[in-house]
């Protein structure tokens, strides 16, 4: 969780603004049909002044049908107006939210730490999923909204000034307390919609905490206190909303007392000086018309700027998590052949309290077999992710051939990668597209090759259906060394010089791990391997054991 700012957020971040860049297009459409809407108005105002003046006068039913039949088309045209330019609204939002989401979801698979600390994992779902689509109302609704904020009252004004300036001067004396008002109240707005946010935040780690730690909660029966503690959140988090939607509520009403009072101060004026004589029925009517329609757009805002406070609060949040590093254009060192050496590299985690690697010095000569052990929480998956370039070192470099990685391409230099994590994941569908994620395009004598590499074929030919068995989530389910012995089928096939293996052993019964040990001494000739191992004798195997934090031996 993040600790809470008391730095007031910006109205709108100029981030956001520039992801608009690819619907440009859209958002010029959705203006030039407000301001279409604009001059309907004031059209719309103008034909029923004359109506009702000609009405007035006694004009016949026949003489009308010219400006009724206007107004009608009018009126019509404004209502598609409108339709197009909330619909335009909508389509811009979804072209921008999706250039978002496209974002954060590369930033997540990047090269970068961005998603090593699981700390943070409820707070930036509930910025991706509810924060976007909050998003979604400031792009398809106050965006636009602004523009017809700005064209309307200033449309309204050039054709009253035409009409009587006395009226315009009164509209130009009154219109501001509107906008004054709306600052007024946005500073509060969203002040208490960060708070929100952060409440909101603060409940989904709590409660993903909780879930994760269920098991260890009921077998200290502590499951109780912390349904407690997870209404107390839920309870602050309410009261968050309340203010929210109680702030909402009064805003509205101020902002309706305020054009209220400058609408019928307007027509006080107007009134008296038709009595008087001094301005005609028609102009009068005119102006009066228009009076509403000149506060309608700054109060329609104030409204949509409060439905859109929810994500601008959380847009910076977003922003930061979906920011993209900076592209490289370096050629990659292929790793069988050149060493690979870690130079004095140390990484932290984000928000780690202590560096998982400190000072590290390794070598990889071409072909060689390295074991790399150490105690639980040494940092030996760390130096995995390091050399997959899924977190990059805090300090230090990692050179291949004597170049620095991390000039590289990453997708280039990961091609000459494989890997066997430590707890493989086999995805919905048959054994043999598993194996196949390695290489999508081997055929099907690859992938037998590869399962008999792997020591997998054996057991796969006894299942019913052989490579074509189901398996992941609602297929046949497989022992942890069944998976294990998939997932290294899967990194052989891809048949690339660099292997690295972590604890491929872990969790296995003997005679599953040793099934596993033979499959990685099958598969060391002609590859670079690094085993990470707990297990003494698969490090036995290796031509060198490293042990972090002493010498190699």
């Amino acid at each position: 969780m993040p600790v809470p700012t008391k730095e007031r957020p910006r109205r709108i971040d100029p981030r956001l603004l520039r992801r608009t860049r690819g619907s440009r297009l859209a958002l010029a459409v959705d203006a030039a049909l407000g301001v279409l809407a604009a001059l309907l108005v004031l059209a719309q105002a103008v034909l029923i002044a004359h109506i009702a003046a000609r009405s007035f006068d006694g004009a016949a039913l026949r003489t009308l049908s010219v400006p009724l039949v206007a107004l009608c088309v009018v009126v019509t045209a404004r209502a598609i107006a409108a339709w197009g330019f909330d619909v335009v609204g909508r389509l811009a939002a979804a072209d921008v939210l999706g250039v978002i989401r496209g974002d954060l979801v590369r930033n997540r698979l990047s090269d970068t730490s961005a998603g090593l600390d699981a700390k943070d994992d409820a707070e930036l779902a509930v910025a991706a999923v509810a924060g976007i689509d909050a998003l979604e109302t400031v792009f398809a609704r106050v965006l636009p909204q602004l523009v017809l904020a700005v064209v309307v009252p200033a449309a309204v004004l050039v054709l009253v000034a035409a009409i009587d300036p006395l009226s315009a001067l009164l509209m130009l004396l009154t219109l501001p307390l509107v906008p004054v008002f709306m600052w007024l109240i946005g500073r509060t707005t969203e002040r208490r919609a960060l708070a929100r946010w952060q409440e909101l935040s603060l409940l989904s780690s709590h409660f993903l905490d909780v879930v994760r730690g269920l098991p260890t909660l009921r077998a200290f029966n502590r499951g109780e206190a912390q349904a407690e503690r997870i209404d107390q959140v839920g309870e602050r988090y309410r009261k968050a909303t309340m203010e929210m939607l109680r702030l909402a509520f009064l805003s509205g009403a101020v902002l309706d007392l305020a054009a209220t009072l400058g609408v019928a101060l307007i027509a006080v004026t107007v009134g008296v000086r038709l009595v008087e004589g001094d301005i005609e029925f028609e102009a009068a009517l005119t102006v009066l018309l228009l009076a509403p329609e000149l506060y309608l757009p700054l109060r329609n805002l104030a409204s949509q700027f409060h439905a859109g406070a929810d994500g601008t609060a959380v847009a910076g949040r977003l922003l930061d998590a979906a920011a993209l590093p900076a592209p490289v254009a370096a050629s990659s060192p292929i790793p069988a052949a050149a060493t690979v050496r870690f130079d004095r590299v140390s990484f932290r985690y984000p928000r780690a309290g202590r560096a998982a690697l400190e000072q590290v010095g390794l070598e990889l000569a071409p072909g060689e077999t390295v074991a790399l052990v150490g105690s639980s929480g040494s940092g030996k998956s760390t130096v995995a992710r390091l050399l997959l370039r899924l977190a990059e070192p805090s300090e230090g470099r990692i050179l291949a051939g004597g170049t620095d990685i991390a000039a590289c391409d990453p997708d280039q230099w990961r091609r000459g990668i494989a890997w066997l994590p430590q707890h493989p994941t086999l995805l919905h569908g048959s054994i043999a597209d598993n194996i196949r994620l390695g290489a999508p395009d081997a055929g099907d004598e690859l992938v037998r090759d590869a399962a008999e590499a792997a020591g997998a074929a054996e057991f796969i030919s006894e299942l019913p259906a052989g490579y074509e068995t189901t398996v992941g989530d609602g297929g046949r389910p497989l022992s942890a060394g069944e998976t294990q012995r998939i997932a290294l089928a899967r990194a052989l096939l891809r048949d690339a010089p660099l292997l690295i293996l972590d604890e491929p052993t872990a969790n296995l019964d003997p005679a599953s791990a040793e099934l596993v040990r033979a499959a990685v001494d099958r598969c060391r000739q002609g590859r670079t391997v690094l085993v990470i191992a707990h297990d003494d004798e698969l490090a036995s195997r290796a031509d060198r054991i490293v042990r972090l934090g002493a010498a190699a031996s």
